[in-house]
């Protein structure tokens, strides 16, 4: 049973915003939804890691997601073929 307090913490009721600030908000969310995508587009390799670490964590299926999670990208291996800017000691 979830915590009445939680949805309230994770859920924003924008009918207390003006509608100049709800506007806001809606040019806010869209500029940063574009923004995203144009990173994602630009690092393809994120979708490479992220695609990697979901097949890993279910084929696993660990108790400890969070663990888990820490030693796959702590330990994480560059494919063969793949090219990963930014991540050599060098860069």
């Amino acid at each position: 049973m979830e915590d009445p307090g939680e949805d309230a913490l994770t859920k924003v009721n924008i009918s207390v915003l003006s509608p100049e600030q709800q506007e806001q908000l809606r040019q806010f969310k869209i500029q940063t939804r574009i923004s995203n995508e144009k990173y994602l587009r630009a690092h393809p390799e994120v979708d490479e890691i992220v695609g990697g670490f979901l097949r890993h964590l279910l084929l696993k299926r660990p108790s400890d997601i969070r663990e888990f999670a820490a030693d796959h990208f702590t330990s994480l291996t560059v494919p063969s073929g793949s090219v990963m800017k930014g991540n050599s000691e060098t860069d």
